[in-house]
């Protein structure tokens, strides 16, 4: 009975020294570093560098480092918001251009965005409901002044689409945190009886446009495709020459709260994550206060998406508001919805600033306290489409529909940088520079491994020490590159 007692508290030892190395892992404890190598992965303008494995570090006795040394400092026992996941739009331009590649590019492709081995790891997607401006023309999956939505359909998805995302999830590995947006309700149901050009839902079929999110989550699940959330409406504050409805923030919190929020919970979907906002980060502070402090609509809530484009307003990029919205609402996600470089011009897409704009946003959200980050069209054609109203943009990818051919612009790469290393449930931890010409964010893996992505937009090479608990080991940051920094 004695050797039994004492077995059995040796085994109980044993689980909890084990419970607790799995535990410390998974929240950013603090960790020796001491015997830990740390390998470099460098993108770097003018070099054949992408995502390249460059270097292996040791980490030797630093205690203080001194003013005139640059440090990248990073702390892992210190942790914040957990990584849902990173990835792009999955929409009908992209799924249209994508069957006009032969097969083995086909393949390349599907590798190269969701392969977490041989490509960059997507693991978050977003698709439009009914069409957007990128598809090839406007359609409804109901007929004209169907409010019953008896007549809801989704055929024309399965001929491109939703093959495509089945395509996208088996290369991922058979799951994708999928969530999807509308452009715009049926031309019938606003009041300028109109798909495009803004307008506003009519207020008698707010609970058929409700009832219109259910039938569409319904009928991809049928279809094979899960659906983890949706937004309210895509850019509800602009009025665009394609799909587009407006909704002021009480219009927004209004549905939210009397139509969209309980229709969801009767029909089944309350696990779905309900986004509100999914435009720019200029107004995010107003619409997130105006909806989260009203408790009947902020219990439906799960977070608010946010966009990029600040050209045409002038609004600037905006992190602060970011930030506002964490510190004020810390109950809620921030999740980055929609982003690209528009203007498209063919000759641009080997420019180096397109990837560069892509890393200062990621960073920044990320250390706003961004959980998800997604981009637009995964893969366009040579002509930044095809798009039914001539609003041509930038893809990470671009298939020349002429030869067969993909062209990777460094966007993929940059994105790369974080998809590849930074994985769902990963906790965002300390990352600190001692210099504002390095931006940097780093993350702890649920399996222990610290991944930290430095980035430099300057034309000089930085020396720097990687920093953590009294260790560091050196290395250089060239002239515009982005780098991770793989701690194991």
């Amino acid at each position: 009975m004695k050797r039994k007692i004492v077995a059995t508290r040796l085994i109980s030892a044993a689980v909890i020294l084990l419970t607790g190395t799995i535990a410390a892992a998974q929240t950013g404890a603090p960790m020796p570093v001491a015997h830990k190598k740390v390998t470099v992965y460098v993108t770097a303008k003018n070099t054949n560098n992408r995502i390249t494995k460059t270097e292996t570090l040791q980490f030797t006795d630093k205690p203080q480092p001194v003013e005139t040394e640059v440090a990248v400092f990073v702390d892992p026992s210190k942790t914040f918001q957990t990584m849902l996941g990173i990835g792009g739009a999955l929409t009908d331009a992209s799924a249209e251009t994508f069957y006009k590649l032969p097969k083995d590019k086909q393949q390349e492709f599907l590798i190269a965005y969701f392969d977490k081995d041989k490509g960059i790891g997507y693991t978050l997607a977003r698709t439009n409901i009914q069409s957007c401006d990128f598809s090839s023309g406007s359609y409804s999956y109901v007929k004209d002044n169907d409010a019953s939505l008896k007549s809801f359909d989704i055929s024309h998805d399965k001929t491109y689409r939703i093959p495509f995302i089945k395509e996208a999830m088996k290369a991922a590995g058979g799951k994708l945190t999928l969530f999807a947006s509308p452009w715009s309700p049926p031309g019938w149901m606003k009041t300028n009886n109109d798909v495009l050009h803004g307008g506003k839902l009519k207020h008698e079929f707010d609970q058929s446009w409700a009832n219109f999110y259910v039938k569409f989550i319904n009928a991809y699940e049928k279809a094979g495709i899960p659906v983890w959330g949706l937004s309210v409406q895509n850019e509800p504050m602009a009025t665009q020459t394609w799909e587009s409805c407006l909704y002021t923030a009480e219009d927004e919190r209004d549905f939210v709260k009397n139509f969209l929020g309980p229709t969801l919970y009767k029909s089944g979907l309350s696990g779905k994550k309900l986004i509100v906002w999914d435009h720019n980060r200029d107004l995010l502070y107003q619409r997130a206060s105006t909806i989260l402090e009203d408790p009947a609509a902020a219990k439906y809530v799960w977070g608010v998406g946010y966009h990029w484009y600040e050209t045409w307003t002038g609004a600037g990029m905006n992190f602060e508001n970011e930030r506002r919205v964490a510190q004020s609402f810390p109950d809620k996600k921030l999740i980055f919805t929609e982003g690209c470089a528009e203007r498209f011009d063919f000759n641009r897409l080997h420019d180096w600033d397109l990837g560069e704009k892509y890393g200062m946003s990621m960073i920044n959200d990320f250390n706003a306290g961004t959980v998800g980050w997604t981009d637009w069209n995964v893969l366009l054609d040579e002509k930044g489409g095809p798009n039914h109203v001539g609003n041509f943009c930038f893809a990470p990818v671009h298939a020349d529909t002429r030869d067969g051919s993909l062209i990777y612009t460094n966007s993929y790469y940059y994105m790369g940088h974080f998809s590849k290393f930074i994985h769902p449930g990963a906790k965002r931890i300390v990352s600190a520079a001692s210099r504002d010409k390095l931006l940097s964010t780093a993350y702890i893996n649920p399996d222990g491994k610290i991944a930290v992505v430095v980035m430099n937009k300057t034309d000089e090479n930085i020396s720097y020490y990687l920093w953590v608990k009294g260790k560091a080991a050196k290395t250089t940051s060239p002239a515009h590159s982005i780098a991770t920094l793989v701690i194991e």
